[in-house]
């Protein structure tokens, strides 16, 4: 199963490709995505994105996982949430948005086992 393509990135608003919903803040993984509600985790700017915010797409199978900090690289990723990820077996790329979203549809065309999560806002 290969990583879908993010199709497009605006503030506050991405789509990714086979999907007929938009998301603010998305995940992404091999064969599926869905949005990133920090609700759940209770996730802010400050601490950041948290190991459970990354649990899901960790279980997928992915090798890389690609963090989108925010256009304005707003959202922090604790060193904590690194080594989570890293004792998981899973490289990661800590990116801005854009940036994020532009190596992960680049490893995702070479059909490299890669997840996201992206916040795309401040």
């Amino acid at each position: 199963m290969s990583s879908p393509e993010i199709a497009s990135l605006s503030w506050g608003h991405m789509k990714v490709k086979g999907c007929s919903s938009s998301y603010k803040d998305c995940k992404v993984w091999p064969g599926g995505s869905r949005t990133w509600d920090w609700r759940e985790t209770g996730t802010d700017h400050y601490p950041g994105v948290q190991p459970a915010d990354l649990e899901e797409v960790l279980k997928k199978g992915i090798d890389l996982l690609v963090i989108g900090r925010g256009m304005s690289e707003a959202l922090q990723v604790p060193s904590s949430t690194l080594d989570f990820v890293k004792q998981k077996g899973v490289d990661v790329k800590v990116l801005q948005t854009e940036k994020a979203v532009a190596e992960y549809n680049k490893l995702a065309a070479k059909g490299a086992k890669v997840g996201g999560v992206f916040h795309s806002t401040c």
